[in-house]
């Protein structure tokens, strides 16, 4: 979070090369869309294979756009993972649905994600009455945490999905029930993807999972960590800035240590004592769950070093949301 999110370029120059990759070869963008909380994060990573998003219980964990990247032998597909689409309530929240509008108006399929625990409501009709307004992309339909349903209700919540489809007008060029948790029909869903995106080379280098700055995952990650088990309005009120994050100097080559600085900031006094916990406790825990997640991702001993500070109401403050990288 300590860089500002940005909408996808289809062809970013600073990473577009050429590629020797066979006749018939494709890539290109798709973005996962849908309310809070239905599933879109887990998905991407379970498409990319790892943890390239951040994950939580709470609604809007989700606040950068994020690139996942897979690698096939026939294509690489980039997946662009967005904020969930809401009725704003803040200067923030309207910032977060921008960058949703703008996002899926430059992919090349777009893939609205409707969890089969709920049923379709207010939330997903506005959506998708917003997403038939985008005439040139590929619409497709994903019911998710099949895991969680019986097969009887699943089949209700496809009906319902293809019936909000008609509603709106929206044409559906698939609509797939898929399982992140179980890997159901994963695989299939990145063929549905793969076969709707242009011919052409390579946008990333083999192996390079994500394009977003690690102290951007850092960051994410520090807040994931701090999400877990605090009151239902406080997550909201959460965001990291990374200060520093650098070697530790003095250290051997094959003992590395890397020192992370890192400030949370939180928008009243009392949010930060719910954050500190009794004498220190909570945020002790959200240290030690932050760096065991940062060590695996950037496979690297690291020192992390937390505290947390007051930006009042810097959810309405566009100076404060400016500084914080909104």
């Amino acid at each position: 979070m300590s860089d500002a999110p940005q909408s996808p370029d289809p062809s970013p120059s600073a990473t577009a090369f050429p590629s020797e990759k066979a006749e018939g070869f494709r890539s290109g963008f798709a973005c996962f869309v849908g309310r809070p909380n239905a599933g879109k994060s887990t998905l991407t990573n379970a498409l990319v294979g790892t943890k390239v998003v951040i994950t939580s219980s709470k609604p809007q964990t989700t606040r950068t756009v994020v690139r996942g990247i897979v690698h096939r032998p026939d294509a690489q597909l980039v997946l662009v993972d967005t904020p969930g689409l809401h009725r704003p309530r803040t200067l923030l929240g309207e910032r977060l649905n921008d960058l949703v509008t703008t996002t899926w108006a430059e992919v090349d399929v777009v893939a609205a994600c409707f969890p089969a625990d709920q049923k379709i409501g207010p939330g997903d009709r506005f959506l998708v009455t917003e997403l038939a307004k985008v005439r040139r992309t590929t619409r497709i339909a994903v019911a998710t945490k099949t895991d969680l349903v019986s097969p009887e209700r699943l089949a209700e919540h496809l009906m319902d999905i293809q019936q909000l489809g008609v509603d709106t007008q929206t044409d559906w060029a698939e609509i797939v029930p898929v399982s992140a948790v179980s890997g159901d029909q994963v695989q299939l869903l990145a063929d549905l993807f793969v076969a709707r995106l242009p011919e052409g080379p390579a946008l990333y280098p083999d192996g390079e999972l994500s394009d977003a700055p690690e102290t951007a995952i850092v960051a994410d990650l520090i807040r994931e960590a701090a999400l877990e088990g605090v009151r239902d309005e406080l997550p909201h009120s959460i965001a990291v800035v990374v200060e520093e994050m650098n070697l530790r100097e003095d250290r051997p080559a094959d003992k590395p240590l890397l020192d992370i600085h890192a400030n949370l900031f939180v928008e009243r006094d009392s949010q930060k004592g719910i954050v500190i916990g009794h004498k220190g406790s909570r945020l002790r825990q959200v240290g030690s769950d932050a760096r065991k997640g940062i060590e695996a991702m950037l496979g690297t001993p690291v020192y992390l070093d937390l505290h947390v500070k007051i930006a009042k109401d810097w959810q309405r403050d566009p100076r404060q949301l400016r500084r914080l990288g909104f």
